[in-house]
């Protein structure tokens, strides 16, 4: 029987719908190649033709077809939107990525807060002062999390976070600002596992939201190698987007200008689909001319939820609380001696607050006969949000922000 009039799914008998089904399939897959190794034979004589055809054949993925964006400042002229010449150029988005985004790209560097890290005015021999910790109630794999973060931040302390009122993330940020320290990250955790990270660029912000996943230790990498002292080189993927460029250049100030090569240590930050995927390894040189990368931890991902400007917000910052208040059905004689003894209690307070930063004036170092006073930051009262994420923004699979 002929295999070209019918469809084996049209045989009723198995046992020939399937004979019938091997045929075609090996007949398909002679086919193949043959042609294979017709166009390997004219492309041997013709390299112009297979690298033409290398050329044209792009698989497509979500990276290369991501839509395009205005904001996205490294797009090739292929991804911009097609314009007729006699139409005028009425908004932004319709301009040729050639050029708008080269200059906003040159004016958000020049006007960012990251701006003085990269002017030159930073000793790049000392590292930047990184304060890490964790929300309250941490656990053990938090903490032992956080330090393996300070293996890979040169200039990184762990500070346990105490329990109670008064120990807000925006006030701790003010501590660390008013102490020099140059970033805050605070490791937040969920049924006892991270699951976000907090970046805090201070003394001015911005304050970063990161979702944290797929956490690998160091200790659970076959074959991992073993960290040092010296400055990493930090290499940065896929950041195209003004949005992505801020989240790029917070990352650069993390780590020293100037990296110390003969430590051998990368660190990499590849941005694939709006997920950070953070590694850290070494350079292997087997040989004078062969080099491998040794991994050393820890493995993790991140994912942009939030980016605000300024500190983290305090609510109600500087307020008195209320006391409660209870119907005695007393005389408005009893009411009046409560509310004295209200202002009593808050005179109390604000003296006791004065007393607070005599002291800290007084604890504060001597530098060439003249006394210092740490500077005071203050966190706001509300979150301005730069960009936050919401399921709303995704409009397709081939949307992203970084």
């Amino acid at each position: 029987m002929p295999t070209s009039r019918f469809e084996p799914s049209s045989i009723k008998n198995k046992m020939k719908r399937e004979e019938i089904a091997r045929k075609l399939k090996k007949q398909k897959g002679q086919s193949k190649l043959q042609k294979r190794l017709a166009q390997a034979k004219a492309e041997a004589d013709n390299p112009a033709a297979k690298k033409k055809r290398q050329l044209e054949n792009v698989p497509k993925t979500l990276d290369n077809a991501r839509e395009y964006d205005p904001s996205i400042l490294t797009a090739p002229p292929a991804h911009a939107p097609a314009t007729d010449a006699n139409e005028p150029v009425a908004s932004s988005s319709t301009i040729s990525p050639d050029h708008q985004p080269q200059d906003e790209s040159a004016a958000d560097i020049s006007a960012d807060p990251f701006a003085s890290y990269f002017s030159g005015d930073v000793d790049p021999t000392i590292p930047p002062k990184v304060l890490i910790t964790t929300s309250q109630k941490a656990t053990r794999v938090t903490y032992e999390f956080c330090e393996e973060l300070v293996s890979v931040f040169p200039g990184a302390e762990l500070i346990r976070r105490k329990k109670g009122k008064g120990f807000e993330m925006g006030r701790i940020a003010g501590w660390a600002a008013g102490r020099e320290y140059t970033h805050l990250v605070v490791v937040n955790e969920n049924m006892k596992k991270p699951n976000a990270i907090t970046m805090v660029y201070l003394p001015n912000g911005p304050t970063a939201y990161f979702k944290l996943t797929s956490i690998e230790p160091t200790q659970k990498i076959s074959g991992h190698a073993r960290p040092t002292a010296h400055f990493p080189e930090l290499v940065l993927n896929g950041f195209v987007t003004r949005l992505g460029h801020t989240v790029g250049r917070m990352f650069q100030t993390l780590f020293p200008p100037m990296p110390e090569f003969q430590g051998r240590q990368v660190v990499t930050l590849h941005n694939q689909r709006d997920f950070l995927f953070f590694r850290r390894h070494r350079y292997a040189f087997r040989s004078a001319e062969k080099v491998q990368l040794q991994e050393i931890g820890p493995r993790f991902t991140l994912k942009l939820r939030s980016l605000r400007k300024g500190l983290p917000a305090v609510k109600n910052l500087g307020e008195v609380s209320k006391d409660l208040e209870f119907d005695t059905f007393e005389e408005e004689g009893g009411k009046d001696d409560r509310a004295v003894d209200t202002e009593e209690r808050c005179q109390d307070e604000v003296m006791t607050k004065d007393a607070d930063d005599d002291v800290e004036a007084g604890a504060a170092e001597d530098v060439g006969g003249t006394q210092v006073k740490p500077k005071k930051v203050v966190p706001p009262k509300e979150d301005e949000y730069v960009w936050m994420w919401k399921p709303e923004l995704e409009t397709t699979r081939r949307t992203f922000f970084l």
